[in-house]
């Protein structure tokens, strides 16, 4: 089983962005104190607020005061060769402190080598040798910020190196010997299943349902000059993405799911209609293990 302590969220949240915060404060300052918010809980990235003062920090507190918060770090680089950022783990051990997150989240990649961050989210080979590299970091990153991690399969469009395992069965080997959950990113299982020739249901299948600690969707779009399928978080969730979300929630029960949207960041009413698609999708996956059971 894994370390992370789980969550009592459930249901679809947002992922936070600056783009619509200020919609979310003046939504905050109509509702009575003991009205619900249509969003059961948002989800922020630290390196977007930490050593920032005034307004962000102000603005968080509101929404923490009303809302609850998930973490998800960009930076961690748990697959990187670089010794763990002893000031980075510093500022976030301060930040995760103040919003006491049930866990928290980044990124199974590389995105920094010789102290250069790359600005990018890049792929590990798929091998036992690395799965036991970045197994042993994330371990190293509980214990330095006194919590627990979880961490997200990312999109890649070439493995470096020579592959001996496949996506799932890496995954797994990872969560294994880190001890650690899984952010099962929905759209990402689905774009690497169909750039690398894959069944992306196969793919769920191999994914150990009880590592899974939160879910993520959002759109990804097709690139005709380069034939492939890029993970935008630019475009609305389509549909068979939606019906892997159900299937995996299937597998799993009742996790927290987050709509995610980073390009063409559309108004906060446009965004609340896409998640109630969401949540459809989210609830047939409960119906559909209920009535197995």
């Amino acid at each position: 089983m894994p370390s992370t302590t789980g969550s009592a969220l459930t249901g679809v949240g947002l992922g936070l962005r600056w783009e619509f915060l200020d919609e979310v404060l003046d939504l905050l300052d109509t509702l009575d104190d003991n009205a619900a918010l249509p969003v059961p809980f948002f989800e922020l990235s630290p390196e977007n607020y930490m050593r920032r003062g005034g307004y962000f920090p102000a603005a968080i507190e509101r929404v923490r005061e009303r809302c609850a918060i998930l973490t998800h770090g960009l930076t961690l680089s748990v697959g990187g060769l670089d010794p763990l950022d002893d000031g980075y783990l510093r500022e976030l051990g301060h930040f995760l402190g103040r919003l006491e997150p049930p866990f928290h989240s980044d990124h199974l990649c590389f995105s920094g080598v010789d102290g250069r961050f790359l600005h990018d989210l890049l792929p590990l080979p798929l091998t036992s040798a690395a799965a036991a590299h970045a197994a042993a970091r994330i371990r190293e990153a509980e214990d330095r910020l006194e919590r627990p991690m979880a961490i997200e399969n990312i999109t890649y469009y070439l493995a470096p190196g020579r592959a001996s395992l496949d996506e799932a069965d890496f995954l797994a080997e990872v969560l294994e010997r880190a001890g650690c959950g899984l952010l099962l990113d929905v759209n990402n299982l689905y774009v690497n299943a169909r750039n690398h020739g894959v069944d992306p249901v196969a793919l769920l299948e191999k994914i150990p349902p009880g590592r899974v600690v939160e879910m993520h969707v959002a759109g990804h779009e097709w690139r005709d000059d380069a034939e492939l399928l890029i993970d935008t978080h630019g475009a609305p969730v389509i549909e068979p993405v939606l019906d892997l979300l159900a299937r995996a929630v299937a597998r799993t029960g009742p996790v927290p799911v987050v709509l995610e949207r980073d390009n063409d960041v559309p108004p906060l009413e446009a965004l609340l209609a896409e998640r109630a698609e969401v949540d459809a999708a989210y609830r047939r996956g409960l119906a559909a293990r209920e009535a197995r059971a």
